[in-house]
């Protein structure tokens, strides 16, 4: 088998011709069309040609575009072989059954990838071989010819039938040698041959009653075939007169699917014979394959009608030889040419070839969705087809190869508008009344991470209570996304800011899938009193996106600190107590309460309560302002030595206290203070060691006066200092003082300033103690260790005293009695 391509011969020695119609790139598909041509009967697996070197492809993008047979309704006859380019044979083909008597016989199927998407046209031509010899219907032709039939009176002969074609098919007929009939050929219309016996000698039926012939068919194959059939003929008596049809060619119409019965035409013969041998039958001469079953002749009328299905996309027009006999045997024929009508009788047929779904939102205007195929069995108008989608969906369909359409989308995709759609192509053909079908694809579009998340909220604010458990959850934030699942899901994180010095982390936590926010640590109203801190909630696509959104925390109060007394102050080891002349009016101011509560609000409301003195009848605190007054006249009888507790309690729920003793001295003179509050005792040591004493009282009184002044002037910088403070802070308490009242050194409150000389010696009981002019507030300490008395030198730091407070240190005059 000789196969050339291109006029090179190959190694099989088959012959193909490779023809490039067209190189089309269409909406990112390139097409091609390539033709093969190959001999029928060739073994299964047999190859046919080098799809991937004639179409230029590497195997590779065989195999990564997944490379396949498209054909339809078709049987799949060929087979593509990925691996290796080529095509090779899948089912053994029979021309004489896929093509009948046309020529070229051909058939067509379409290789496709994808990732892009190709399209490429395959047509193989299948040529005839000779593998089928000539063949009659009949074994034996019988012929009655009368003896007075004239010399060259023409007698059919039943034709032979070769499925071949070309010079494969029917050639010549041979007739054996005799000496009453030769042999011509003739040749239809349609180009079938047929052979008819002419007598050239008048027939003698005394002489020879009966006359046997061989009819033999010849192919042109190589090597040649034949076919034989034998030719009986029976001579007989005296008609002389054969019929003779009035028309040589007989033409007429008839429409597809025609219903059985229907009448086509009449053919009409004449004899010119008398009686019997005048009388003419007809009937179809040589019918080839199904006619008999498709048309019928009545043998008395000639009429012609329908018997079966006539179909137009099978036959378009058939030719039928019919002939006519008189009763002698005479007879004449003549041609039927049949025209069929094209009737709309076939639907569009929809075959989807690729179809990719889904597609990625994001996919441009112009993307192939769909490749279709779409085919009508009917003709011209009939054939005619427009595909047409729904003018509402956002896709356009286009024409590229014959009879297909590509699916193209028309706008840019949004999948949180629309996430799927239906499309319905619809063919329709161009007959009358159309006809059409429908298919519906249902195409889904994939997310791509394009939106960002979105909170409920502007900004959010919470309220938590100070004092609270680490890990109490404080609120929660909320976004959402309006994309599709891993694109859709939310992550929630602090964003790194600062509160109070420190990363906003040490002081809440969130969950990062709920949003929840949790305390980190237990809060403290008094250090800090509200959070302002930034949530991201953060998507999973790839790349993420983000938004921000504002929380702010309020922390609200909690009664958690106890109030603090500032005055008086409460020393560890001396006794600092208030004097009261025995001559105060009631009313009379003794000293006053001084505390504060850190804490807010109501929290930090405070009462002054008595809870125990040494008579109670005496004194009474201020409820609000914490004063503590005389509530009677002071009398003799009273003690010196009165010890006052006083509870200072908050506002809160429930409430907090703190307890404060106060010391008053009730005596009119210092040194009877002295007396009450101090046990001296006479040691004999003093006696006899007056002199080391007197050295290291010296020495001491030395050390103490150097170290008093750098006392008071780091006393004077620190006050100075905690001024400062104080006038920047937020505590509201501001101690009262009545008027004409003096603070100094903030240890007291009395009406008013006195300045004491004190002469000591070793015996206490010889000491004087003399009461100067009004100047300066003094309050004595007693300090039962010591044998002496000096004037108290103040070692607290308080708060609350003025920067510029009088400062005035009492004379001190000592002297030997």
């Amino acid at each position: 088998m000789a196969v050339r391509r291109n006029g090179c011969c190959c190694s099989c020695r088959s012959q193909i011709w490779i023809i490039f119609l067209y190189f089309v790139f269409f909406v990112n598909i390139a097409s091609c069309q390539i033709r093969y041509s190959i001999p029928e009967e060739m073994k299964k697996g047999s190859i046919i040609g080098n799809v991937a070197q004639d179409l230029g492809l590497d195997l590779k993008r065989l195999r990564s575009g997944r490379a396949r047979i498209l054909t339809g309704e078709s049987p799949q006859y060929a087979d593509l072989r990925t691996d290796k380019g080529i095509l090779v044979v899948n089912e053994r083909m029979d021309r004489e059954q896929l093509c009948g008597d046309v020529t070229p016989c051909s058939f067509s199927f379409e290789i496709i990838l994808e990732n892009p998407i190709e399209l490429h046209r395959v047509i193989i031509e299948i040529m005839d071989i000779n593998d089928h010899s000539p063949a009659f219907k009949s074994r034996n032709i019988y012929l009655e010819i009368s003896e007075i039939a004239a010399v060259s009176s023409r007698f059919d002969l039943e034709n032979a039938d070769d499925p071949d074609v070309e010079i494969n098919g029917l050639q010549n007929y041979l007739l054996t040698p005799n000496e009453y009939f030769v042999l011509k050929q003739q040749t239809k219309a349609d180009g079938s041959k047929f052979a008819e016996i002419i007598l050239q000698k008048p027939l003698d039926r005394e002489t020879n009653p009966q006359l046997s012939l061989k009819l033999i068919a010849v192919d042109g194959g190589t090597p040649q075939r034949s076919g034989t059939v034998n030719i009986d003929i029976t001579v007989q008596d005296a008609n002389d007169n054969a019929p003779v049809f009035n028309q040589s060619v007989y033409r007429a119409k008839v429409i597809e699917n025609a219903l059985i019965g229907t009448y086509i035409t009449t053919v009409n013969a004449s004899d010119a014979d008398a009686g019997s041998n005048g009388l003419v039958t007809y009937y179809f001469s040589n019918l080839k394959g199904s006619l008999a079953d498709i048309f019928n002749i009545d043998n008395v009328s000639g009429k012609i009608s329908v018997t079966g299905s006539i179909d137009f996309e099978k036959d378009r027009k058939y030719e039928i030889r019919v002939g006519a006999k008189d009763q002698g045997g005479l007879n004449d024929a003549s041609n039927i040419i049949i025209e069929v009508m094209d009737v709309n009788d076939n639907a569009p047929i929809i075959n989807v070839m690729s179809f990719s779904s889904p597609v990625s939102e994001d996919a441009p205007p112009g993307t192939t969705i769909a490749v279709i195929n779409v085919k009508d069995s009917d003709s011209e108008k009939n054939g005619q087809i427009t595909c047409s989608i729904d003018s509402n969906l956002p896709f356009k369909i286009q024409s590229s190869l014959t009879n297909y359409y590509n699916l193209l989308s028309d706008v840019v995709f949004d999948r949180e508008t629309t996430s799927e759609y239906n499309i319905t192509i619809t063919a329709t053909d161009s007959g009358s009344p159309p006809l059409s079908s429908a298919t519906t694809l249902r195409l889904v579009i994939s997310d791509v991470n394009d939106n960002a998340p979105i909170f409920t909220k502007n900004s959010y604010s919470a309220h938590v209570v100070e004092n609270n458990e680490p890990g109490v959850s404080i609120f929660t934030v909320s976004a959402q996304d309006a994309d599709w699942n891993q694109n859709a899901r939310v992550s929630y994180l602090l964003e790194d800011t600062q509160v109070s010095g420190s990363p906003a982390s040490t002081h809440v936590s969130i969950n990062s899938e709920t949003g929840v926010l949790y305390a980190a640590r237990s809060f403290d109203y008094e250090q800090i009193k509200a959070l302002q801190l930034v949530v991201k909630a953060q998507d999973g696509g790839s790349p993420p996106l983000s938004s921000n959104v504002s929380v702010k925390i309020l922390i609200h109060d909690q009664n958690d600190n106890a109030p603090q007394v500032l005055y008086p102050v409460q020393t560890g080891g001396s006794l600092v107590a208030e004097m009261v002349p025995r001559s105060v009016d009631v009313g009379y101011l003794v000293t006053k309460v001084v505390a504060v509560d850190v804490d807010s609000g109501q929290n930090a409301w405070l009462s002054y309560k008595l809870q125990k003195a040494t008579d109670r009848a005496l004194f009474e605190v201020g409820l609000q302002n914490g004063e503590i007054r005389t509530i009677r006249q002071v009398t003799d009888k009273d003690a010196v030595k009165q010890r006052l507790t006083v509870i200072v309690e908050d506002n809160g729920q429930p409430s907090r206290s703190a307890t404060v003793i106060v010391n008053v001295a009730v005596a009119d003179s210092f040194p009877e203070v002295l007396s009450e509050f101090t046990d001296f005792t006479h040691d004999k040591e003093y006696n006899d060691n007056l002199t080391f004493y007197l050295v290291l009282a010296l020495a001491v009184v030395s050390f103490l006066f150097i170290t008093c002044l750098v006392v008071i002037i780091s006393v004077k910088i620190y006050r100075w200092r905690q001024s400062r403070i104080l006038y920047h802070s937020s505590l509201p308490v501001i101690p009262y003082y009545p008027p004409r009242y003096s603070d100094t050194l903030g240890t007291g409150t009395l009406q008013h300033v006195y300045n004491y000389e004190v002469c000591r010696t070793t015996d206490s009981r010889k000491s004087d103690c003399k009461v100067g002019n009004a100047g300066s507030q003094n309050v004595p300490i007693m300090d039962p260790s010591s044998t002496g008395t000096m004037q108290r030198i103040q070692s607290e730091k308080s708060i609350l005293d003025e920067p510029d407070s009088p400062l005035e240190v009492s004379s001190i005059k000592c002297g030997c009695a």
